[in-house]
């Protein structure tokens, strides 16, 4: 265990007396703990019962963190921030971006600091939440109403979002309504003249038909008076007739018509300069898949071209479906063309990356928050003395990092469990991992549940990379999209540790290197699928019991020698019985 701050010290040396004093002073039978809302090491003058100690104010404060951002007002997202390297420099660029990410990585937070910080340069922030826009669970997603309806309500909807933003900045900023007002009514107008409209082939059929008949008799009879009979028919026929009939063949093809509204809000941008427009796009993956090409489509050509309008999206690459169509006729926007998609969430913060970074990052962090919450509590005046008053040691804390594998509404998650466990005492690192584990059970196993092959995958992931090849993590073909992957993947039970590395079976191939989640294996720590302690490096003895068996760290020599066969588990899947159970 490392050495107590000399702030941590400064308490511990004066707390018998004070208690004493205090005890003395109020006539307490049972010991009280001392509690301020001041520094620690300043002089204290309120007591508190025992229950109330300072570890105790501290978890209570970790358990009132937030830990969505659109649920913070935005004097305390500004205050949270923690930039990550070049993240912020990149976000602030006027290039239209795509920020990916899973749910909980900070897409959201860091957006709308972005916002914050832009509109002291004078720049208007247009932020819209695609989850709350109309009717996104209801009409968007019914697949019995035409695409064209559907994608043509949801155009309406985004632009009518837009509109009230605006309108509702121009009320509170004061501008001058005389000249934004006009081109604000021009906006709301041209909204109603976009419109997504089907193409079907039509196929026009010419029947020609010509029919012709002769016919002719003679006849002569003997009888007492000769007679001779002749007759001649001749019978022509012609017809002709002419079909249309529409046929349709695959999919039908649709069109965005975006009317005037580029034009209105080239108008906008003029009635506000200097000023830019940033237009935020948030929760892109709410919108249902078939739908997204299409709004994708709106923004690309009636947005974009706009000098004076920067657009981000935030979306979730697992769930995103930017372009329909192939070559130069396509719909929507491609990627790297149209709009860069130079930023990854999921690849800033994980610890194997770069563990430096990621501790120093998950610290200032959870310092911030700390901060930032309202509560009577223990203040600090720096991140590390929180953490060492917090944790039991600075390896746990580093075990807490690992858990949240880069994704900071996880590390909040995990830390308010622990914090529940612990409440009077620091947070240990079989807190950590019994925290990791809980949250592992109740929200990310919980999340595959109703997908039967991605449990089936993650089971053959765990028999295979733990059980045989002896890792924590493996290698996956770079480019391969298999969907019960992405399942895992966007459920945070599979993480991307680093992208594009080499082999050793296939000189040349390049891999894409996945690990299981932390706390799915500290959870097959505590099952017959665990594995023996011989498959990882012995550490020395933890001071703390219960921290025998390390999480191994992933070693890339050992990783490039588990390559992941999914054709393997394909053949295996077929050859299971119906309800996805074992055979044997």
């Amino acid at each position: 265990m490392g050495e107590p701050s000399p702030v941590g010290a400064a308490y511990e040396s004066s707390r018998s007396s004070r208690v004493e004093h205090c005890n003395a002073q109020q006539g307490h039978e049972f010991p009280l703990e001392i509690s301020s809302g001041r520094s620690i090491g300043k002089d204290y003058n309120v007591c508190v019962p025992e229950e109330k100690s300072l570890n105790y104010q501290i978890n209570a404060a970790f358990l009132g963190v937030q830990r969505r951002a659109e649920a913070v007002d935005r004097q305390t997202l500004v205050q949270t921030f923690v930039d990550i390297g070049a993240l912020f420099t990149v976000l602030s660029s006027r290039d239209h971006q795509i920020v990916y990410g899973r749910r909980g990585t900070g897409k959201t937070h860091a957006l709308l600091y972005v916002a914050e910080q832009a509109k002291k340069e004078g720049t208007i922030p247009v932020y819209v939440d695609l989850r709350y826009i109309g009717s996104s669970g209801g009409l968007y997603g019914d697949p019995s109403i035409p695409v064209p309806q559907r994608a043509t309500r949801l155009l309406l909807d985004v632009l009518g979002a837009i509109h009230e933003v605006l309108l509702q900045h121009a009320v509170e900023a004061g501008l001058d309504l005389a000249a934004v007002g006009p081109a604000l009514d021009e906006l709301a107008a041209s909204a109603t003249e976009v419109e997504v409209v089907g193409e079907i082939q039509r196929e026009t059929r010419e029947v020609d038909g010509h029919e012709h008949q002769d016919s002719s008799a003679s006849k002569i009879s003997l009888q007492a008076e000769p007679v001779a009979e002749f007759s001649s028919q001749r019978n022509s026929k012609i017809s002709s007739e002419f079909e249309t009939r529409v046929a349709e063949s695959g999919s039908a093809r649709y069109r965005v018509h975006f009317g005037s509204t580029s034009k209105a809000l080239t108008n906008i941008v003029k009635a506000v300069q200097p000023s830019r427009l940033l237009f935020i796009l948030d929760e892109w993956s709410a919108v249902p898949l078939d739908l997204q090409p299409y709004l994708a489509d709106l923004i690309r050509r009636a947005v974009f071209p706009i000098p004076g309008i920067t657009v981000k999206i935030a979306a979730i690459e697992q769930r995103s479906n930017f372009k329909a169509g192939t070559h130069a006729d396509y719909t929507g926007i491609e990627i790297g063309a149209d709009a860069s998609a130079d930023v990854d969430l999921d690849d800033y913060m994980v610890f194997d990356n770069n563990a430096e970074r990621a501790v120093e990052f998950f610290q200032e962090l959870i310092f911030r928050h700390y901060r930032s919450e309202g509560t009577t509590k223990p203040e600090f005046g720096t991140s590390d003395e929180l953490v060492q008053a917090a944790f039991t040691q600075r390896n746990a804390f580093e075990d807490f990092v690992k858990s949240a594998e880069g994704v900071p509404r996880d590390a909040f998650n995990v830390l308010s469990i622990a914090a529940q466990r612990s409440m009077a005492d620091k947070i240990s690192i079989p807190t950590v991992r019994i925290a990791a584990r809980t949250w592992f059970q109740r929200d990310k196993e919980g999340a595959i549940r109703s997908n039967p092959g991605a449990q089936d995958l993650l089971h053959w992931v765990i028999d295979e990379v733990i059980a045989h090849r002896r890792a924590r993590a493996f290698l996956l073909k770079s480019n391969t999209r298999h969907e019960l992957i992405d399942a895992l993947f966007d459920a945070r039970l599979l993480h991307v540790m680093k992208r594009s590395i080499s082999g050793q079976e296939e000189p040349g191939a390049r891999y894409d290197a996945y690990k299981l989640d932390y706390g799915c294996y500290v959870d097959l720590l505590a099952t017959t699928k665990a594995p023996t302690h011989e498959l990882f490096e012995d550490e020395q003895a933890d001071e703390e019991a219960g921290a025998a068996v390390k999480v191994p760290p992933d070693d890339y020599r050992a990783i490039r020698r588990a390559i992941l066969d999914l054709d393997e588990f394909e053949a295996r899947s077929r050859k299971l019985p119906p309800n996805g159970g074992s055979s044997g």
